[in-house]
């Protein structure tokens, strides 16, 4: 799904550079090659880093993965 119209960011591309090791809004933009436009989609951006890398950190692969 689309994340951010501006820069036609979808939920993949946010999860990509989260597991590449994004964790703030701005380094998902300059993983994806764009930058802020309107701000709307941030709050939404911040989220899924969040949910993706709780407490800043990467997820380890769990054996059964």
């Amino acid at each position: 799904m689309y994340v951010c119209l501006c820069n036609a960011l979808t939920d993949r591309h946010v999860r990509d550079a989260a597991h590449a090791g994004a964790s703030r809004p701005s380094e998902v933009d300059a993983a994806c090659g764009c930058s802020a436009q309107c701000g709307t989609c941030s709050r939404t951006v911040r989220r899924m880093l969040d949910e993706v890398t709780p407490n800043g950190r990467v997820p380890e692969m769990l054996a059964g993965d």
